[in-house]
């Protein structure tokens, strides 16, 4: 373990967080609010620089980077930066307790959505700035966004964007990372600015637009209303927002692409056929299954449209209480918390491409058990997939399964009935936000106990970052000399 290489990046990152924190404070300037508030994020930004300068201060001599190091680097890194950035909430007195704070900003970076507060009206401008600001740096990765400013990591850091990019199969757009970075940057804050555009046409005030498009554009789904999307009434909104969320669930490999004029390559896409053919096929269902709830058709596609958009894409907007809803599109809904959206977007859940592999395997088994000579190859996106591909995403099938049942085990002594300590695994660990029964979308994580808050948050980042490195990150074998 190249632990001084591993302090090193931590402390670039940490520092990269305490820059961060100066846009809430501006915020807070500018709607001039008590002094407590522009103190919190003043305050914890100097301290993370400081505690930044003197883990990075020397740069080491030896700077290769194996997986292993880049499985601590992004996991410790996740931790730390949800951490200190709920300091803020704690100081300035907006999210009194540290378990909370955690929770809440650990939900924020890995843009799961679940929230721990009753009154989000109740917070200050730049709380909620803050709050929905986390939802835009994690959409992309904390740790790609330091590749695209920070080209001093560059050395070996593929193995840093592997353990943090989604998906099961990592690829570069161009030779060098940080270069990547900063196109899938580039094309990821344009996307947003042009969903600040559209919110501000459809009569959100800046403040509100910028928000919202960063829970959009991060798939997080924070609101600043306690309705969530629904006190705005606005069909216009609707759209713009559900519309905004499925593009952000595409894989942004495919947009660089777009820029290159490679569109038959784009529309070649199986993946991306598989996620919008998912999508039309939920919407379909649950309008037919809920037609005689509904006395508007154009309510009704508009809800479950939106509603759809929001639970494949792990965002976790609401417009309404789908708990509600007959047990059938509950049941729709809770399949397509674990599908999540495209590999190499900011979604969380499994991936369609998971997904799109795990039943041709199946049916490839089903045929070769039909017919025992049969030569059957499985296919994807064109080509013909690997052994280790397939064995990859069948193995991550089982772990994920195997730890979800043993994370319901936890959260069941906790939670009151099966509905909702199963959703919330489901939401958590799919990065969705909010999911059935006591912690559907009209309620909030509030009431479960300080035990389940800590679980849950490692849990999101957990899921954010695909199990693997958090796991690495607690394996005693990880810290051992010469292993």
């Amino acid at each position: 373990m190249n632990i001084s290489m591993v302090k090193y990046v931590i402390g670039r990152i940490l520092q990269v967080e305490s820059l961060l924190l100066v846009f809430p404070l501006i915020v807070s300037i500018f709607y001039q609010e008590e002094w407590k508030y522009p103190f919190s994020f003043l305050a914890i930004s100097v301290l993370l620089l400081v505690i930044g300068y003197l883990l990075s201060r020397k740069i080491p001599v030896k700077k290769q980077l194996f997986a292993k190091e880049g499985f601590v680097i992004v996991s410790l890194s996740w931790i730390l930066l949800s951490f200190f950035g709920g300091l803020p909430f704690v100081m300035n007195g907006d999210i009194p307790s540290l378990i909370d704070a955690f929770f809440e900003t650990s939900s924020g970076f890995t843009t799961t959505g679940s929230s721990i507060l009753t009154d989000v009206e109740a917070l200050s401008h730049s709380s909620l700035f803050w709050r929905s600001f986390t939802h835009l740096v994690g959409g992309m990765g904390v740790l790609v966004f330091a590749l695209a400013v920070l080209p001093q990591i560059e050395s070996e850091s593929v193995h840093i964007m592997k353990a943090e990019v989604p998906g099961p199969v990592f690829g570069k757009l161009v030779s060098k990372l940080s270069s990547s970075a900063r196109i899938l940057y580039k094309i990821y804050l344009t996307m947003t600015a042009i969903v600040v555009i559209l919110l501000l046409f459809g009569g959100m005030n800046l403040f509100e637009a910028l928000l919202h498009a960063f829970g959009a554009a991060g798939t997080g789904g924070f609101g600043i209303k306690n309705g969530s999307i629904a006190p705005y009434d606005s069909a216009y909104i609707d759209y713009v927002l559900g519309t905004s969320m499925i593009l952000f669930g595409v894989n942004f490999n495919l947009f660089y692409l777009i820029l290159i004029g490679h569109i038959k390559d784009v529309l070649k896409s199986e993946e991306l056929r598989w996620y919008i053919g998912i999508i039309i096929s939920a919407v379909i269902l649950i309008c037919v299954n809920l037609f005689s709830y509904y006395e508007s058709f154009g309510r009704l596609v508009r809800d479950v449209f939106f509603t759809v958009s929001s639970i494949i894409t792990t965002t976790g907007f609401s417009t309404a209480d789908f708990g509600q809803w007959p047990l059938f599109s509950q049941t729709i809904l809770l399949i397509l918390m674990f599908f999540g959206a495209s590999a190499g977007s900011t979604a969380g859940g499994l991936k369609i491409s998971r997904v799109a592999i795990l039943w041709k395997t199946a049916v490839a088994e089903f045929k070769r058990n039909a017919h025992p000579n049969r030569v059957v190859a499985i296919k994807y996106e064109g080509k013909s997939l690997s052994k280790d591909i397939k064995h990859g995403v069948v193995n991550y099938f089982v772990i994920y399964m195997i730890i979800f049942f043993i994370l319901l085990l936890l959260i069941s002594m906790d939670v009151p009935d099966f509905t909702s300590a199963f959703s919330a695994i489901a939401a958590t660990f799919n990065n969705i936000g909010p999911g059935l029964g006591t912690i559907g979308p009209a309620e909030s994580f509030a009431h479960i106990s300080d035990f389940s808050k800590i679980l849950l948050s490692f849990v999101m980042i957990a899921g954010r970052l695909e199990i693997f490195p958090i796991l690495i990150l607690f394996n005693r074998n990880t810290w051992r000399k010469h292993i």
